[in-house]
């Protein structure tokens, strides 16, 4: 088991930090949720630079000894997304990415 590792305070500013390094890679697991859920990166970038922190979605991951973070915003057709990211440097993880505006849909049916 890992110790957990500094939780970062300033997330936004480090992800758009990595974006503009070109310093992002997509795990296997978010590739798969993209094609699944009809989301593309062009979008998971734009919610990455204009998104908000979900604080309260901040997970530690004892499997991988990282912190997971979300991110939630719309994309410029309106999808509301969550995109979950962890910090392995030099690189920013997308971890999964969630269309939360399909799954309101859902429940409403």
């Amino acid at each position: 088991m890992k110790k957990k590792s500094h939780k970062l305070d300033a997330l936004i500013p480090a992800v758009l930090d990595y974006l503009g390094k070109d310093a992002v890679r997509f795990m296997p697991h978010a590739l798969e949720r993209l094609a699944e859920r009809e989301i593309t990166r062009p979008e998971v970038f734009f919610v990455l630079k204009t998104g908000k922190h979900e604080r309260a979605k901040d997970r530690w991951d004892e499997t991988f000894g990282m912190w997971h973070y979300a991110i939630r915003g719309k994309t410029l057709d309106g999808k509301d997304l969550r995109i979950v990211v962890s910090v392995e440097e030099p690189h920013l993880l997308i971890i999964t990415t969630i269309d939360l505006s399909v799954q309101r849909r859902r429940w409403k049916a």
